[in-house]
């Protein structure tokens, strides 16, 4: 081993000789090193701003773009398009149909990155479709929407979208299509055809609601061409194949499903909410009904989109009827889709005094604040303030204390009250309604101390109860605010005190090392 390796006594002599003599130099051959450092000007990296590459001039920065283009293919592919919308939007178009035809030969599994770059590609692409594209070239726009949005299938079915990201994408392309459609618009058979065709081929939601974004392109006569081919489908069952040729793809509360049956389910169900979209584009509200069985409409929510499209056209009594026929279980949580366009039925009736009851029963049972505030505001002067006392009192009594402390925690001027609740009903506070009781200790921390110290209790218990490890920092810092809290309690009453409190703690849960490996960092510890 060398003799700079590991010096030990008697050893190599002469380096140590050497590094002794030279321990003066190499000191003052430090400082002066540090003395010269000194006297530089500490480097400082400018901030890339516009303004500062303007200043590069323009041909430093082509000279930039085109080193980079050739080193990233989508930068470059990005700075081809540019140039190609600042230029000549017929070339951009091509460019944009060939980049879709690309993206659609594709049929390899997107990972995460790949994800992120597809999206990129994507915006990139609709942005220039509904931007420079549709202003030159209108009909070139429209047919690249099109080739866009039958992109869904293929991109979608590659990857796993649970961000939405992706699916947002074609969402904003869905929104658009409309208005590129009506700027340049096709024959309304070919559109019929276009759009039935992409209705029945729809497995990722891409085409929803397309009817609704093409009514007024369609027109009259393409909206009645695409009923027909409705129709037509509905004339069209699925062939049953020989028994032996039966393909088993799943499996039911009935058993086995089969190939065939899917695919007739599938066009029962196509021709079901095309046929229903058209009523409603066409505004012939009984073919939308049609739809539905009778055993169908008496669904609440079913029962409540038919009512909302019945009130929509001026028919009240209608709606309320079929309101009626599919009243849900009104012991149970609200329908609150059903409630609203119960009330609204009423007021289009003209009978406010059964709106006012309706409004205050669903306040009853559902505690919402924006409903009590309708039910308030339509009430004559002066009666509003005893309305609402009343609706406080009917908040305290309230079988939920979850939905009662919610209401009063965020009605003006009840945090007394809310502390009033919580301290009567604190055995019923639920520690695992952490948002709420979180909520609950910080607004009645300031005035309301001892309240705000059960809640933080109630999350804590949970916590240590059923040993939910996760949560032991966020209990260690709820006791911290505890013993914030208390030397401000003048009065306990039946509740321990801060003191008592840990040290049941202590007790009860003093194996939970986590726990207290949490508190010790918070210099509250187990022995403290």
């Amino acid at each position: 081993m060398s003799c700079l390796g590991r010096v030990r006594p008697g050893l190599c002599p002469g380096v140590l000789g050497i590094a002794s003599g030279l321990a003066v130099p190499l000191v003052q051959i430090s400082q002066a090193g540090a003395s010269f450092r000194g006297s530089l000007p500490v480097p400082r990296s400018p901030a890339l701003t516009s303004q500062t590459l303007i200043a590069l001039g323009p041909e430093r920065l082509a000279e930039l773009l085109l080193e980079l283009a050739g080193s990233d293919p989508a930068i470059k592919r990005r700075i081809r398009l540019a140039v190609a919308n600042a230029t000549s939007p017929h070339d951009a178009a091509a460019q944009v149909h060939q980049r879709l035809a690309t993206i659609a030969r594709s049929r390899s599994f997107l990972e995460r990155e790949q994800r992120r770059a597809v999206l990129k590609e994507l915006t990139l692409q609709l942005e220039a479709i509904t931007g420079p594209i549709a202003q030159a070239e209108p009909r070139a726009a429209r047919e690249l929407l099109w080739q866009f949005l039958e992109l869904g299938n293929n991109v979608l079915g590659r990857c796993d979208d649970s961000s939405g990201l992706l699916g947002d994408v074609f969402r904003q392309a869905m929104g658009q299509l409309g208005r590129l459609t009506e700027a340049a618009p096709p024959d309304p058979a070919t559109l019929a055809e276009q759009v039935f065709e992409a209705f029945c081929d729809n497995g990722y939601g891409v085409f929803d609601g397309v009817i609704a974004q093409l009514k007024q392109a369609l027109g009259p006569e393409g909206l009645a061409l695409l009923k027909s081919r409705f129709e037509q489908l509905a004339e069209q069952p699925v062939p049953v194949p020989p028994r032996q040729e039966w393909q088993q793809v799943g499996w039911g509360s009935g058993g086995p499903t089969y190939a065939h049956e899917r695919e007739e389910s599938s066009r029962q169900w196509t021709v079901k909410l095309g046929l229903q979209d058209l009523a409603t584009a066409m505004g012939d509200i009984d073919a939308y009904i049609a739809q539905y069985t009778p055993e169908q409409q008496r669904f609440p929510r079913i029962a409540t989109g038919i009512a909302r499209r019945l009130l929509a056209v001026g028919r009240p009594e209608d709606a309320l009827e079929f309101l009626i026929q599919a009243m849900p279980d009104r012991t149970r949580w609200p329908e609150m889709e059903w409630e609203e366009a119960h009330i609204e039925s009423l007021e289009a009736l003209a009978r406010p005094d059964e709106a006012q009851s309706a409004r205050w029963s669903l306040f009853r049972r559902c505690l919402r604040s924006d409903v009590l505030r309708d039910y308030l505001d339509r009430l004559p002067a002066f009666e509003d303030g005893p309305a609402e006392q009343r609706a406080i009192e009917q908040a305290l009594a309230h079988p939920s204390v979850d939905q009662a402390l919610s209401f009063l925690i965020h009605w003006p001027s009840c945090l007394g009250r809310a502390s009033e609740l919580v301290v009567k009903r604190r055995s019923q506070l639920d520690g695992d309604q952490y948002t709420l009781l979180g909520a609950t200790a910080e607004k009645l921390s300031q005035a309301h101390p001892l309240a705000a110290t059960i809640a933080l209790r109630s999350m804590v218990d949970f916590t240590l109860a059923n040993a939910r490890s996760s949560r032991y920092g966020h209990a260690a810092h709820h006791l911290q605010s505890c013993e914030r809290l208390s030397p401000r309690i003048e009065d306990w009453g039946e509740i321990p005190s801060h003191d008592a409190y840990l040290a049941g703690i202590r007790q009860n849960h003093a194996r939970k090392s986590g726990f207290w490996k949490r508190m010790q960092e918070l210099g509250m510890a187990k022995g403290s």
